[in-house]
């Protein structure tokens, strides 16, 4: 069977390795320059860093499968990410742990004396279901952690009011009453020692898969193959006949400065009076190379509009009931599968996105 992938990222590279080694053949195209979509990856000319290009990307997940999948295609270094904060002049480490917790209140707890002194004068007990981010991060710290540190860095990242956005958004993110400031607690965790681009580049490293980059996707190519997977905007394949899903994007202000700029990889600023939502320093993504120069990003986030790389679904009531409409349209499609973060307009981290391409070119090969 002839099978066209729209989009060379994770989805699309995956889904197009497990067919073609199932014996199909499979083009491959992709409108950008390089392959590996927003989880491209280039040494800087000038400092020799290497660069996320499109934000950072740490891989982490608790799917032995997956780690092992991706193992196959190139060697990762074993990476703790950790996150840190300026917030009012002071720096703290994220997510919230018992010594952002002391440090903030000027305190020496204990962790049972923290958990105690948030839940019994900081947590709002009169909100008892909480639905919205607003809600969920009151009943859970209380107030003032929630203005030094949620607050403003979520109406800058959505572009609309906490109060505005499900719980569920900050229900993902952990409190923790130790000094654990790890942001990811999954047992697997690292980065491809080269980069994220020679990893996709190895996955679609067969005899049976052509890429081609730099090609839009046509009607006529889609025309010449027996199946279409389709891992571009989900609105965008149809046209947005019916109104485009809501995305938030980034604009990234790149400099860079000799030495170490800032001490870590990756530093929010969640005051409301900053523009921009965090500074990322990418060295630090990989601490086993030693670089005398630095290249960071400023990242503010904006809607997406236009010709703009959608990177965030909003998924707020409009957009679900939106995305209700064009589901039924892409289930009455015939010959499509519709695969990935734009395809399914939803926010995946990259372990669930192989899980997802693994288990579909698994059934499809069952067909």
């Amino acid at each position: 069977m002839k099978i066209l992938v729209v989009g060379a990222g994770l989805s699309g590279a995956v889904m197009a390795r497990q067919l073609a080694e199932a014996g199909h053949h499979m083009t491959v195209v992709e409108s950008r320059a390089h392959v590996a979509g927003n989880c491209h990856t280039e040494r800087c000319p000038d400092t020799g860093v290497l660069v996320h290009i499109y934000g950072p990307h740490i891989f982490h997940t608790a799917d032995a499968g997956v780690w092992d999948y991706v193992n196959r295609f190139a060697r990762f270094v074993p990476y703790r990410h950790q996150v840190r904060a300026t917030s009012g002049g002071q720096v703290y480490s994220l997510p919230i742990n018992l010594h952002t917790i002391n440090q903030f209140f000027g305190k020496a707890f204990s962790p049972s004396q923290a958990r105690a002194f948030i839940e019994e004068t900081q947590a709002r007990h009169d909100i008892t279901d909480p639905q919205s981010f607003e809600d969920q991060a009151l009943r859970m710290v209380g107030p003032a952690l929630y203005e030094a540190f949620f607050q403003g860095y979520t109406q800058k990242q959505w572009g609309c009011s906490p109060a505005d956005l499900p719980a569920a958004i900050l229900k993902r993110l952990p409190m923790r009453f130790d000094y654990n400031d790890n942001y990811f607690a999954h047992p697997f965790q690292g980065l491809p020692e080269a980069g994220y681009t020679p990893l996709v580049a190895a996955i679609l490293d067969h005899p049976k898969i052509d890429v081609h980059l730099n090609t839009p996707y046509t009607a006529q190519a889609a025309g010449r193959a027996d199946h279409l997977i389709w891992t571009g905007p989900l609105d965008g394949y149809f046209n947005a006949k019916l109104g485009h899903l809501g995305y938030r994007t980034l604009d990234f202000e790149r400099f860079t400065a000799q030495g170490d700029y800032q001490g870590c990889a990756v530093m929010n600023h969640p005051d409301r009076d900053v523009p921009y939502t965090r500074i990322t320093e990418h060295k630090h993504f990989a601490p086993w190379e030693s670089h005398e120069a630095s290249v960071l990003y400023r990242e503010t986030p904006r809607a997406c509009t236009g010709d703009d790389i959608p990177y965030y679904p909003v998924r707020l009531l409009r957009d679900k009931a939106l995305l209700s409409d064009y589901e039924a349209l892409a289930a009455a499609e015939t010959g499509v599968t519709f695969l990935g973060r734009l395809g399914t307009y939803r926010y995946l981290d990259m372990d669930v996105t192989i899980r997802e391409a693994l288990d579909a070119a698994a059934g499809f090969a069952k067909a």
